[in-house]
């Protein structure tokens, strides 16, 4: 079964102990038709170096130790904070994305609703948050479920070296998403979705893979969601 011949409901082309896992991902080849002169050497000037794009280092406790520029931090597989955020509708049904080609890494592949890393100075509940609305255009009242550290090889000699909370949300209606950000989305249902990622893993983000199956388990100790 492929992504596509799951459960399908919308569909538009525009805290437990953390665990450590190491996982290596396969690279999403660039697509020149889309990206005219696109190379993987380039692939770091899209991750520009800003005040807002600074992430928090941490150790394995998620104690702050430093601020790193992001393209830095990946490129050095510094341990640094994250997020992933998962939202539900009425029917458990998963709002996943997949990745704009244009993203400077994992593009094309389908994930959870939204990631991201907070700021210097910024909350993962304000965090998660404010990119669920970059990234979703809606907002929704986020619950902190779990979290995991991991380290994944990436393409263009990226590394991911992550401390990763994830957070569970409810949301009815239609997204609004930033195709700068993702190129397309859908509602899933878990248990086709389950499927579908042990079938075909190549098809989403490592870090999707690895804490899809703790997700669903939280979904029965959480209460009734309220966007």
């Amino acid at each position: 079964m492929s992504i596509t011949n799951a459960s399908v409901a919308f569909f538009n082309i525009q805290s437990y102990n953390s665990i450590r896992i190491d996982v290596s991902t396969r690279p999403m080849p660039l697509d020149t038709n889309v990206i005219e002169g696109f190379r993987e050497s380039t692939v770091r000037t899209l991750v520009a170096s800003t005040p807002e794009e600074r992430v928090v280092l941490v150790n394995e406790n998620d104690e702050a130790i430093g601020i790193e520029d992001k393209t830095e931090a990946h490129r050095l597989g510094k341990l640094h904070r994250a997020f992933s955020v998962f939202v539900v509708n009425s029917a458990g049904q998963l709002l996943v994305q997949r990745r704009a080609l244009t993203k400077y890494h994992s593009r094309g592949l389908w994930s959870n609703t939204c990631c991201g890393h907070p700021r210097p100075g910024e909350t993962i509940a304000h965090a998660s948050r404010r990119r669920l609305r970059e990234e979703m255009g809606f907002e929704s009242n986020l619950n902190e479920v779990f979290s995991f550290v991991y380290r994944a090889n990436l393409e263009g000699g990226l590394i991911e070296n992550e401390y990763d909370h994830v957070l569970v949300g409810f949301f009815e209606g239609v997204p609004n998403p930033d195709p700068a950000e993702i190129s397309e989305w859908r509602w899933l249902d878990t248990a086709g979705l389950s499927l579908d990622v042990k079938k075909h893993p190549e098809n989403y983000t490592c870090w999707f893979r690895i804490c899809f199956g703790r997700f669903v388990q939280s979904l029965h100790l959480q209460p009734r969601f309220e966007s």
